[in-house]
């Protein structure tokens, strides 16, 4: 309108540029702090605020990662993860690791009675019934290889949603590379030939000294199992010699 001054440049740049800031601001909620090695951020409101002493790994079930998705931020399935990682690669964050995503259900590991709280979750987009492609395996040793660093992890922290819920889980599913996982750093293996269990040595406590809940000695067991790629038939099925190798390792991990 004429009598109107117009806005001088200066001011018409601090306009737009807080206009940027608010639009920043809106992409991430307040103080969620984003992990640089995510594709894209889709927060879910899943959440509840915690230390990191576990990484557990799941699979979605799911035909596709936008499938995934929409669950993982509907807040009426109450379900969320820190990280999913896509068929090809693609690496979401969901959830600030500062927070408490809702991964694990009902699990425990060793004394950890309430795994979401200690815990980093994350979703890797597959059915169950097929292998895990190298380039979502690719994505997720990066991704694993930052949070080692980040949150001080040992091999003993890297578990699958099974061994946290036996009898409850199956992910992640049998095609799962955990041997490989563990030649990286993230647990634990031991391959044949196995020298002879210690005389007397008790296969059940071996499980629950690697963190096994034994309310169902058969289910942990076959949660072991369903790992270390053993035959899934209960606890009598185990080689005590595999069990007591890996309390071996476990134990030098957390031995000075």
């Amino acid at each position: 309108m004429r009598g109107m001054r117009r806005p001088g440049l200066s001011l018409v740049l601090r306009v737009l540029m807080a206009a940027a800031a608010l639009a920043a601001l809106a992409a991430c909620a307040p103080g969620f702090q984003r992990n640089p090695l995510a594709d894209d951020v889709k927060i879910s409101p899943n959440v509840s605020a915690r230390r990191v002493s576990l990484v557990v790994i799941h699979h979605t079930s799911s035909s596709s990662h936008e499938s995934a998705l929409r669950t993982l931020r509907d807040p009426l399935r109450e379900v969320s993860a820190h990280y999913l990682i896509a068929r090809d690669g693609r690496l979401i964050q969901l959830v600030d690791e500062a927070d408490r995503a809702w991964h694990a259900g009902r699990a425990r590991w060793g004394a950890i009675t309430d795994v979401n709280s200690a815990s980093i979750g994350i979703e890797l987009d597959n059915n169950g019934d097929e292998p895990f492609p190298a380039a979502q395996m690719a994505a997720l040793y990066r991704l694993l290889d930052d949070l080692r660093a980040r949150h001080r992890l040992t091999p003993l922290a890297y578990v699958g949603h099974a061994d946290v819920a036996p009898g409850r889980k199956v992910d992640p599913s049998a095609h799962f590379p955990w041997r490989e996982m563990a030649l990286r750093g993230f647990g634990l293996w031991c391959d044949p030939p196995l020298a002879a269990a210690p005389a007397g040595f008790d296969v059940a406590l071996g499980l629950q000294a690697l963190g096994y809940e034994l309310a169902s000695p058969d289910a942990a067991a076959m949660a072991f199992a369903l790992h270390y790629g053993a035959p899934q038939a209960g606890l009598a099925a185990l080689d005590p010699a595999l069990v007591a190798c890996l309390v071996a390792q476990a134990r030098a991990v957390t031995e000075p």
